[in-house]
């Protein structure tokens, strides 16, 4: 039987990286739809991807017919329409809280650093290999220090991100460290947020969803 969920995803993608590891926590198995973002040209900017998402990026999440795009609005779905396990706090202050950390690297740190300002670097304003990892290496950097001053001195802050179970910060956070490592940043300088990807790639949702274990892993 078919799954009633249809990712539209890459294997690469940290957003896409995200909502694998959101449905892993909810026990969904989507059926899988493959969108190469670099072979001929991209198949993002294909007709047959752009109509489903105008913006040509993934994920996207169809459901029951209906497409989802954005990966922290498609997360936040997910945990409406299947409430176990909560991916947010219960309490309005800790929900902000998690949402403040979600969205300082899925806002700030991971845009910059997305597929489409690399190639507008390279192409159109005809960036240096060396500049495009000093831009992108600057960022993370500047990202991840706030990061890990907010979760080192955080008084909420357990194994994860916000207590003892993964919340959509972490959800966010080990994609972007996995951005991190294939650029060769020194991740040193931020102990707190390395030892809380330890503990969430120990659990199979998060290993599970890592882009080496996807199909599409080349």
């Amino acid at each position: 039987m078919a799954s009633e969920f249809v990712l539209y995803t890459y294997f690469r993608s940290s957003a896409a990286f995200r909502v694998r590891i959101a449905l892993n926590l909810k026990g969904i198995e989507p059926e899988f739809r493959f969108v190469h973002l670099l072979r001929d040209g991209g198949a993002q900017h294909k007709a047959e991807y752009s109509a489903i998402n105008p913006q040509e990026l993934v994920p996207a999440l169809v459901h029951n017919g209906h497409t989802i795009t954005q990966s922290l609005a498609i997360i936040e779905y997910l945990d409406e329409i299947v409430p176990e396990p909560p991916l947010l706090p219960r309490d309005p202050l800790g929900r902000a809280q998690v949402r403040a950390m979600a969205c300082a690297i899925a806002c700030d740190i991971h845009p910059l650093n997305n597929l489409r300002v690399l190639q507008y670097l390279k192409h159109e304003l005809e960036t240096a290999d060396e500049t495009r990892l000093a831009w992108q290496r600057h960022w993370m950097k500047a990202g991840f220090a706030a990061l890990e001053t907010m979760l080192s001195s955080s008084e909420t802050r357990g194994t994860y991100c916000y207590g003892d179970a993964p919340t959509l910060a972490d959800i966010c956070l080990v994609p972007q460290l996995a951005n991190a490592r294939r650029i060769e940043l020194d991740l040193l300088p931020y102990p707190t947020l390395t030892r809380i990807e330890v503990t969430a790639l120990a659990h199979p949702a998060f290993e599970a969803a890592l882009p080496k274990n996807q199909p599409d892993a080349e």
